[in-house]
């Protein structure tokens, strides 16, 4: 049955083991891998791979579309296989190597993988590994839950193997649309005008002649980890909806808004979720992932279509949207990263972004990247492509955590991701700071006034005003702008 999956005979003797596969592999490769936020990854191979550099020593630099599943992140780091990964992860055990300095990590714009290596300014990929459903008749692959950078590597990668995912229904034919931009000067307009518009490919065109390996597997994407929205993701969630709201009274929006963008993550989903109970309607998304909130607005009639690169769900929401495709096809798309994190189209559409801060400065700076400004978290994902480029940009986070000691407002961030000229609105569990049409005096004292947990705002107001008395365009103190992070690192805490 699996091989009813191979539509190109000439391809049927090319199937293998997942050992056998890596053999193709050698040290200090370039290695392309399908995947984004662990959906549609390699679940053989690359595992395999990990067994195998365990025991020769092998080492390669890993590209995805984004994070991967089933810890193989994790895996590959704990084999010692990875001298360099980009452009994303999630990985607990690959985080603490790549803060080791054990493994190289390259943080991109989810957008400018695919485009650094179509204009050669990253080494050439010499094996790219890629899900898919099946194989077309003309050799062409039909993915499976994300696209990514599956398009790129299957055109740039010397050698391809294929793990066809008989997990996943062969009806997933249709929901994506793959469109390749020219090669510079020659770029034309990316003719999409909405977020249903259709302008590429079923498939993704790969010549079979590269297709040195075919290995089957069986295994549905690790399931995202989804929390209930709690007390603070309630209050950002509700200060953002009624932000909503007075933009629509005021005239800037309509009920209907414009195409929504929500990083991943429990903050992203609780938002996202809070529309079911809204008055607004015929929604519609421009996004990288879609979510178990995705599905839920659509199966609430309140979101009309969705367009992004992945789908990320839980266990329970794969199972109601993977056994009932037919109810979704006409509703989502997924694209490759390039094009859905492409910068033209974001402006175009006029998206409004709601992405994730570990903290954020008195003057609207954004770091949603590093702890104390060394150590990595995952990487800037999509936001900086939305950030810079929507209509809104919006940025959450909670006020203050660890029982209120550490304060996710500072008088200085410690690394910068999203500058102030990236970033219209701020929220916190406390409230929210509308920032357009202020200067940076004005910025300070919204943000200190609206988003400050108030076990720190004295101490905030203080820095403030004492740095204003010394003067500048952009008041600092830089003797103390970075004492609350010394405090904390110091005594574990933030208050004096």
């Amino acid at each position: 049955m699996a091989y009813e999956r191979i539509k190109l005979e000439s391809l049927k003797n090319r199937v293998m083991s997942a050992e056998d596969a890596v053999r193709f592999f050698e040290h200090d490769m370039v290695v392309g891998a399908s995947g984004f936020t662990k959906a549609g990854d390699s679940k053989e191979v690359l595992e395999a791979l990990a067994r195998r550099a365990k025991s020769e020593g092998i080492k390669i630099t890993l590209m995805t579309g984004a994070s991967l599943g089933h810890d193989t992140d994790g895996k590959l780091a704990e084999a010692g296989a990875l001298k360099k990964r980009m452009p994303f992860q999630v990985d607990r055990i690959l985080r603490n190597k790549i803060n080791s300095g054990e493994v190289l990590f390259i943080d991109q714009h989810l957008s400018e993988s695919a485009e650094l290596l179509h204009n050669k300014n990253l080494p050439p990929v010499d094996i790219a590994v890629i899900e898919a459903a099946y194989i077309d008749r003309d050799g062409s692959l039909v993915p499976t839950t994300s696209v990514g950078n599956s398009a790129t590597f299957a055109e740039l990668a010397e050698k391809v193997i294929i793990e066809i995912n008989t997990a996943i229904p062969m009806d997933i034919y249709g929901i994506h649309d793959i469109y390749k931009a020219e090669n510079y000067p020659h770029r034309n307009v990316i003719p999409i005008v909405a977020p249903w518009n259709k302008i590429g490919r079923k498939t993704i065109p790969i010549n079979p002649d590269k297709i040195v390996g075919i290995v089957f597997t069986n295994k549905k994407d690790s399931p995202a980890d989804i929390a209930e929205p709690d007390e603070k993701t309630t209050a950002i969630a509700r200060h953002i909806l009624e932000f909503f709201e007075s933009e629509v009274q005021l005239g800037h929006l309509s009920d209907r808004l414009l195409p929504l963008q929500a990083g991943i993550g429990k903050v992203a989903n609780a938002v996202l979720t809070g529309f079911k109970h809204s008055n607004f309607y015929d929604l519609t998304m421009f996004s990288e992932v879609l979510q178990d909130s995705t599905f839920d607005l659509i199966d609430s009639g309140k979101l009309s279509f969705a367009s992004a690169s992945s789908i990320t769900v839980s266990a329970a929401c794969y199972e109601r949207v993977f056994g009932n495709l037919q109810r979704y096809r006409d509703k989502i798309v997924l694209r490759p990263q390039n094009i859905s994190n492409t910068p033209g189209l974001i402006r175009r559409l006029g998206v409004i972004a709601i992405n994730t801060a570990i903290e954020f400065d008195i003057y609207g700076n954004v770091n949603s990247t590093h702890i104390g400004g060394s150590k990595i978290m995952n990487g800037i994902g999509g936001s900086g492509d939305f950030a810079r480029n929507a209509y809104l940009s919006i940025f959450v986070t909670q006020a203050a955590s660890k029982n209120d000691t550490i304060s996710h407002v500072l008088p200085m961030v410690s690394h910068v991701d999203h500058t102030e000229h990236d970033v219209d609105i701020l929220v916190t569990d406390i409230g929210l700071a509308d920032l357009r049409g202020l200067a940076p005096r004005e910025r300070a004292q919204k943000i200190i006034d609206h988003c400050v947990h108030p076990e720190f705002r004295q101490e905030l107001q203080s820095y403030f005003d004492r740095a204003c008395q010394r003067g500048g365009h952009t008041p600092h103190l830089l003797e103390e702008a970075f004492s609350w992070h010394l405090r904390l690192t110091e005594k574990g805490s933030m208050k004096k």
